[in-house]
């Protein structure tokens, strides 16, 4: 099923075996693939264990595929990446067991069904709009069970972090920062750490659209920051 994953996909995967340099996984429902030392974190690695080790589930993204050899990063993955990824995993999770639930011994074909056209999560999402869909695969009884349970439940609010430094030491520095937080959009809420250190927070319904709204802010005080002769620099997650 390799065909099925493209190169820069961000997957889910399980630590098999380490042998000297290479870290073998198994690709959750895919297959296998290897990661390097070089692309397990940043710098140098002390304890290889503290990031992987046989049995751990990790996020990695797809470097590369030649023919059935696929090579995974695990450091290049970004923090709202690994969240949107677990998210959906969760969703599905919870959207198979509705099917298990209301369809009992029938629920293994009608899933196999569905997937031949949708991912699971897709269908469910799709499923919000067009409550029509579920019909074409069971009957109307089930189906509207399978509705009012969607419609019961809440989409859960997500939230993006992300650390900042910003100083300025001239005399009226602690008024030109307070000038450049209080520009952010209102949507976000910016939280004091320490001396110098901030944290922007974002909430909302997607990662992709919460990771989009959060690069815009974060361009904004970057360039509130030069105009106003401010260091500031993004701390990695």
């Amino acid at each position: 099923m390799n065909y099925e994953l493209e190169e820069s996909q961000i997957v889910l995967c399980t630590v098999d075996k380490i042998i000297g340099t290479t870290v073998f996984v198994r690709i959750e429902g895919n297959g296998e693939g290897t990661i390097t030392t070089s692309e397990i974190a940043a710098g140098r690695i002390r304890n290889l264990r503290d990031y992987v080790s046989p049995g751990r589930k990790i996020v990695c993204k797809i470097l590369k595929i030649q023919g059935d050899r696929i090579h995974l990063s695990l450091r290049r993955v970004k923090q709202y990446e690994k969240k949107e990824l677990l998210d959906r995993l969760s969703k599905e999770k919870s959207y198979l067991a509705i099917l298990k639930t209301v369809l009992g011994e029938s629920s293994d074909y009608i899933i196999e069904k569905i997937k031949e056209k949708y991912s699971i999560t897709d269908f469910f999402e799709d499923l919000r709009e067009n409550k029509n869909l579920i019909k074409e695969y069971i009957d109307e009884e089930n189906a509207q069970k399978i509705i009012k349970i969607i419609e019961s439940k809440k989409e859960k609010e997500k939230e993006l972090k992300q650390n900042f430094k910003l100083s300025n030491k001239s005399g009226r520095g602690i008024v030109i920062i307070k000038d450049i937080l209080l520009s952010s959009d209102s949507k976000s809420e910016i939280n004091y750490i320490a001396a110098g250190r901030y944290r922007i927070t974002i909430k909302g319904e997607e990662f992709k659209e919460l990771k989009n709204q959060l690069n815009k802010l974060i361009e904004n005080i970057e360039t509130q920051a030069k105009k106003n002769k401010c260091f500031f620099e993004i701390e990695k997650s």
